[in-house]
């Protein structure tokens, strides 16, 4: 099957390194970024849309018709802000996108970057793993064709992307040997990306997806 993909969150870590395997993997055929700015990308898969608010998208409705997969990296830190906030900006965001696009797109695998120690119980004591786990419990009740949750744990950055955090470039270093010692806590920014690609293309037998699920899809 050919992969048609959204992809939010492309101006972030996350969303550029995903983005930057999309366009590398010859199984997606085409990629629609939508963000509140540019990726600043250019490629003949690549077509971009630029929305200044992602809970009025009745504009550009007709433009999300036909993708077959959606790579959701759109997120914030709670770090700063309130629980009434951060669910704004979390869970009333992504369901409010996902509720859009299965209405157009039934058939769609739907793939969310949560985090790992996020909370699907939705009563634990640290706020944004209620609010991710809210958020993924949602998305499990629309119909898609498939929904997926990425928890990923520290990633190393891909090499020659400009939008790596600054404690992530600043540790790259230390992957090898996180990796040995924390094998199932760590992977890298290309791991998720074909992981999720994998996932659009085939399935996997969870749709939880931890840090060691991650590593082990993205070598199958």
């Amino acid at each position: 099957m050919r992969l048609r993909v959204i992809i939010t969150g492309a101006t972030g870590m996350v969303g550029e390194g995903v983005l930057h395997e999309c366009l590398n993997d010859a199984r997606v055929e085409s990629v629609l970024v939508v963000g509140r700015r540019s990726c600043d990308v250019v490629h003949t898969k690549l077509k971009e849309i630029i929305i200044s608010d992602f809970m009025d998208i009745s504009s550009i409705k007709e433009s999300l018709k036909n993708y077959n997969a959606c790579f959701f990296c759109l997120g914030v830190t709670s770090i700063g802000l309130k629980e009434a906030e951060y669910t704004r900006l979390t869970y009333d965001l992504t369901t409010h996108f996902a509720k859009t696009l299965v209405t157009l797109n039934p058939n769609m695998t739907f793939c969310y970057v949560s985090g790992a120690s996020t909370d699907s119980t939705e009563n634990g004591k640290t706020m944004w793993a209620r609010v991710k786990g809210r958020t993924e419990n949602y998305l499990f009740t629309l119909p898609f064709k498939r929904v997926f949750a990425f928890r990923p744990g520290y990633m190393k950055p891909t090499d020659g992307l400009k939008n790596a955090l600054r404690i992530y470039k600043g540790s790259s270093f230390l992957y090898p040997l996180l990796r040995i010692l924390l094998p199932n806590s760590v992977s890298t920014l290309k791991d998720l990306g074909i992981a999720m690609i994998n996932c659009a293309d085939t399935g996997y037998e969870k749709s939880i997806l931890e840090v060691r699920d991650i590593n082990e899809l993205a070598k199958s």
